[in-house]
Order: C-alpha cells, then structure tokens, then sequence
C-alpha cells in the first residue's frame, strides 16, 4: 500500500478508491457483456460517502432492513431492492416509499402484503425467495441452506398457484464462491423451478460471488447468464457485496502494549469483537502488511484487543523486527463487512473512517465520539 498512514488517526478504516474502481469496472464489464443488472449489497459494504463513485457504475442498491432501504434511496438514488425474512408492518409503508423490488421470503409474506403493494401509486416489482437446498459453502452461519433454514421457500412449499403478481424469484446460496459453484447450483435451481422461470420477467441470484478476486473465471459467469437470459427470456440481477469492495480497504491499527505469558502477546488499540467481528464468527485470520505465519519470521505474536473479553483475539503473526508500543499495523481487506458490523462493545470507541485518491489524497471523512457511544444507550 503506497499511502503515508502517518497522519491518519488510530485505529482507522482507509479506503482506497483506485482500487475500489478497479472493481467496480470488473464488475461493469460483466453488465456490459451481458446486459445483466449489478447491484451493491450494503450489507456488505455501506460506506455512502463513497456511493456516488459506486453509483457510475452499478444499477443501484439491496437492503434488507428500512434503514439499509433508506440508505440507498438517499445516498445513490438509483434501483433500490429490498428483501428481509419477514417484514415489521410498522415499517412496510416506508419500505414501500423507498424500494423498486420487494422480493418475499413466504407466500404466506406475499399474501400479507400483495395489497399494500399494489395500491402503492407506483410499479414496484415483487419476487420470491426460493431455497434450492443446495449449497457448497463450509461455515454454517453462512449457508443460508442448511438444515432448517429460515430463508427462503423450498421446493415442497412453493405454491405455483399464489404466483399471480409475482415479477421474479430470488435466490441466494453462495458465500466468496467462483462461478463453477453458481454453474452448479442454477442447475439445480433449474431442474427444481425451471418450469416456473419462463413466467418471470426477472431471476436474481443474489450475492456470495467472488467476482472481483484474481482466480474468478468472469467468462464462465458470463455465459451463465446469457445462457438464462436466452433460454428463459428474463433479465438477471447480481447482488455482490463483497465483490464491490474486496481488497480495496484497511484497518490501521497501533500497538498499546506488549506482553509475556508463555509468548508475546500485543495489546492493540483495535479489536476482534467491536471491530472485525468475523475474525470470531467465521473465524479467519486476516493479514497484515509485512507480518507472516507464527514463526515464519524471529518475532512472533498473538493480538489482541483493548477490550476485557478473553477470547478477543485476533490471531497469531510473526515480524521480522520486534515490536513496540506506537508501532503501527495494516489489516488488509477491511472494507468488507468490518465497517458495518462494528459495535461499541465495552464503550470501545469505533475505528474512524477516511479515503484515499490521487486528486485528495488521504482524507478523514467521520471520527467518532463518547455521544456516538451515548446516544446509543438510555
């Protein structure tokens, strides 16, 4: 990374718009070579200041709350779909006002709510959720078809005759997977709905696509989707979050304190839990800059959080020089997922947020502070 870190504050989420572009031209070339709709997932990535860049090149957002809903609408101003497992009926009204595709997770949802839609005073297209019951993924928290799942309607529970005002259906299998996985799961998909795709104007196949990584096959999603597009008459919609923001973000963080029990262990002003919280739900490791594997270098350590959780812990690093406090560290791949799911757990306070571009250079757009935290809370 060829930034000057030393100016940003401490921790601090930095995005790198060069190659957040970079993406996002990956991701434009799909839509161009096949006239398919690409739309960012915020629950991936929300970062808004940054919207109207992801606006060029994508058709719009997907939400799956109000507030993301909102969000959207707001801040990009273009398609705005939204699906969640069940909707509040305080909140649908304002869902209505904001979304372009609302895509139900029951027939028992669609018929709750198929009126409201309708009566609404504009075109807002409904689809259903289908749960194909395949999936490839290994992290369960992750597989949205595991056993029992909540999300989405099965094959023994789809109801063909209820379809009447439904424009699409919406499936969503995959977690950071290549398109041989997507090539595998659309069959079937095919052999379990197919039937019921040439009624739809629309197949969306929601995110989990790696497409933005160095070893995705593009070309084999490619012709994925001319293959449905043709064969069934429909347009398909992609919903990545990941892909849009892979590798384009970090997370600076600084060394407080060092340690002995039985190793190095180093106290850093970031942490696991209120920070990167998958580091503890996937689990991964997340790289670091310079840092290796546990002993690949003479200097290893296991970090840590400033929080008074016992498992916060990040994972274990080698350098090839000792570390101080004020010594500072990059985490790679921190666009994704961290910035959203950061919490304020033991009143830690929230890493702040900035970017980085040839024209401004590093630029610090939000730090945080004790009312972020207050106001919270009551």
């Amino acid at each position: 990374m060829n930034i000057d870190i030393s100016s940003l504050p401490s921790p601090c989420f930095l995005v790198d718009e060069r190659l957040l572009t970079r993406n996002l031209e990956i991701l434009d070339s799909v839509q161009q070579r096949t006239g398919c709709s690409i739309i960012l997932a915020q629950k991936g990535f929300s970062m808004h200041a940054l919207y109207p860049l992801v606006g060029k090149y994508l058709k719009g957002v997907t939400s799956s709350s109000l507030f993301e809903a909102r969000l959207g609408f707001e801040k990009m101003g273009k398609e705005v779909h939204t699906y969640a497992p069940a909707y509040v009926d305080s909140e649908f009204d304002e869902i209505i006002r904001y979304s372009d595709h609302i895509v139900f997770n029951s027939f028992d949802q669609w018929k709750r709510y198929k009126t409201k839609v309708q009566q609404a005073g504009k075109k807002i297209e409904c689809g259903i959720r289908i749960n194909p019951e395949y999936s490839e993924g290994k992290t369960p928290i992750y597989d949205p078809c595991y056993k029992h799942s909540r999300l989405g309607v099965t094959y023994a529970n789809f109801r063909p005759e209820e379809l009447e005002g439904i424009d699409g259906l919406h499936f969503h299998t995959l977690c950071q997977q290549n398109s041989d996985t997507l090539e595998r799961t659309v069959r079937v998909v095919e052999e379990k709905f197919g039937e019921y795709l040439h009624q739809m104007k629309w197949l969306n196949m929601g995110g989990g696509h790696h497409i933005t990584r160095p070893d995705y096959d593009v070309d084999r999603l490619v012709n994925l989707i001319n293959y449905l597009q043709e064969k069934y008459s429909l347009h398909v919609y992609l919903e990545p979050g990941e892909a849009v923001a892979l590798n384009a973000g970090f997370l600076v963080a600084s060394v407080l304190d060092v340690v002995e029990n039985g190793m190095q262990l180093g106290i850093l002003d970031t942490s696991a839990a209120c920070h990167m919280p998958d580091v503890l739900e996937m689990p991964y490791r997340p790289e670091i800059i310079g840092a290796g594997e546990a002993g690949e270098y003479p200097h290893t350590y296991r970090f840590g959080g400033l929080t008074c959780l016992a498992g916060d812990v990040i994972g274990d690093y080698s350098f090839q020089e000792p570390l101080k406090p004020g010594d500072r560290l990059v985490f790679t791949d921190m666009a994704i997922y961290s910035m959203v799911k950061t919490n304020m757990f033991n009143g830690v306070n929230l890493p702040a947020i900035a970017t980085y571009n040839e024209k401004d250079g590093v630029k610090v757009l939000r730090e945080f502070h004790f009312e972020d935290y207050s106001s919270r809370l009551s």
